[in-house]
């Protein structure tokens, strides 16, 4: 046995000897019972093999198929990235395993990286207000958690929301609010305006609510690529599919509100199809649909919407447009202090750099009939031109398109477990609004799975149940 650890007694001695003498002298003894004992203790350990945790990365770097996970996430954009990376961060990466299906691993279709990436806490309901104070303070602490690598761009230059005559007492109420949670804002009249953004038209404007702390705004590609980083770091895999069917277990045992017959059928399986076409399945513990605008379709697999009893309520979520556009201005555009900036169109506009090149654009209630270019020249230059005189030369250099879900039935999100079924839970609707809240939603459905309750932010009230009892959360900040 002594022969066997030879070349490893001498490695170890040699490198515990000081840097400032001979090879053949020590700067510290070790006793070689005690060495040898040692090094039997590490042979041991790794005869043991890896922890779970490192056969979780191994498996996902591989790229193996998993036939069990005890928390399968549908979608891996910002929004259920986060939630996987909360979930392993909260069990300190071991013992539970976290998988996450996602069809196109490029994203070049997800709300989050057609997000024009706005930071800000200028909202009616106060439990929006804190997830943005959150999402906020995550961005400030973010290298702290990731890596001095990590970087999202955040540029903390305000946000500012002008109102017209009929919009300016929601300002001022909305304001009331947002102070009281610790949301520092500057209430604006027309002159106040004037003197501050010269470059400003506000003829048409009567108050403004300029966010001065915590607001501006961020890359959503760097933050969905670091939410990813940090929940593939701690063991969660993501596979590149598409859950097209679950799978029904019918318990007799399961008497509970809302069921036909004291029978229950409960959700256990998802049915997966690969790139290739072919159909695998992965039994869960608990499922998680956070997919965008592809949450209804989803649900509908799981009968919610199409189903009897409380099954019959549908998830009130639509597809909605999102117009962005990316525009130089030729003369001298509005300085390096402009905020981004929101009209009481819905119309918004920001720095893209510093330079005078600038991003704007707006979510239209229905799709346009027009081109992307059209709709631009149309619906926003001439808004923008009237807003800022200096836009008047502007000169568009890109556009894109995309959606977003949307809430219909009162514009707020929608998180919690569904009110049938025991181990399925919705993160959705959450509009323009959900990647800057996505670090708050993550850690909050992470809390119900490994708690059983809120324990950070109390998002009750913005369960699937305000639904069936029609109570509506309404929430009148939305920008």
């Amino acid at each position: 046995m002594f022969t066997r650890h030879i070349p490893r007694l001498c490695s170890n001695f040699l490198s515990n000897r000081s840097v400032h003498t001979t090879p053949t002298k020590c700067e510290k003894f070790e006793n070689p019972i005690l060495r040898t004992l040692r090094i039997l203790k590490e042979d041991f350990t790794r005869l043991k093999g890896p922890s779970e945790h490192e056969k979780e990365k191994e498996r996902a770097l591989m790229g193996l198929f998993p036939r069990h996970a005890d928390v399968l996430i549908v979608g891996g954009g910002a929004i259920g990235s986060s939630i996987a990376y909360w979930l392993k961060e909260k069990t300190s990466r071991e013992g539970i395993r976290v998988i996450v299906v996602e069809k196109d691993m490029t994203f070049a279709k997800c709300s989050t990286v057609l997000s024009p990436g706005g930071l800000h806490q200028q909202y009616s309901l106060p439990e929006n207000i804190q997830m943005s104070l959150y999402g906020a303070e995550f961005l400030r602490t973010i290298k702290q958690r990731f890596g001095s690598a990590a970087d999202v761009w955040y540029t903390p230059q305000g946000y500012l929301v002008l109102a017209n005559e009929e919009g300016a007492q929601k300002l001022i109420d909305n304001s009331v609010i947002e102070k009281e949670l610790g949301a520092l804002n500057q209430l604006l009249t027309k002159d106040q305006l004037k003197r501050k953004f010269p470059w400003m038209n506000v003829s048409d404007v009567e108050l403004g609510r300029l966010g001065l702390e915590r607001q501006g705004w961020f890359d959503p590609w760097a933050l969905l690529s670091v939410l990813r980083y940090g929940a593939s770091n701690l063991g969660a895999q993501y596979i590149q599919a598409e859950v097209v069917d679950f799978m029904f277990t019918e318990r007799h045992d399961y008497i509970g509100e809302g069921m036909e017959d004291n029978s229950y059928e409960a959700l256990h399986e998802a049915v997966i199809k690969m790139p290739d076409g072919e159909h695998r399945s992965i039994e869960f513990a608990y499922c998680i649909i956070a997919a965008g605008v592809e949450t209804v379709e989803l649900a509908q697999l799981a009968k919610i919407g199409v189903g009897s009893g409380m099954l019959s309520v549908p998830l009130p979520i639509k597809t909605r447009n999102r117009y962005v556009y990316k525009f130089d201005c030729l003369e001298t555009p509005p300085g390096i202090n402009t905020p981004m900036t929101v009209d009481y169109s819905g119309i918004y506009f920001r720095r893209n750099g510093l330079g005078g090149s600038f991003i704007g654009g707006v979510a239209p209630s229905e799709k346009p009939e027009i081109s992307n270019d059209e709709f631009f020249h149309q619906q926003i230059y001439p808004i923008l031109e009237n807003r800022v005189p200096a836009f008047k030369s502007i000169k568009m250099t890109n556009s894109w398109s995309g959606f977003y879900e949307n809430n219909y039935f009162d514009d707020s999100g929608i998180v919690g477990p569904h009110p049938y079924y025991h181990n399925l839970y919705l993160a959705t609707g959450f509009s323009s609004y959900g990647i800057q809240q996505a670090p708050a939603i993550g850690r909050a459905v992470a809390e119900l799975i490994l708690d059983g309750d809120f324990k950070t932010i109390d998002l009750t009230r913005f369960g699937f149940d305000r639904f069936i009892v029609d109570k509506p959360m309404y929430e009148t900040g939305v920008l």
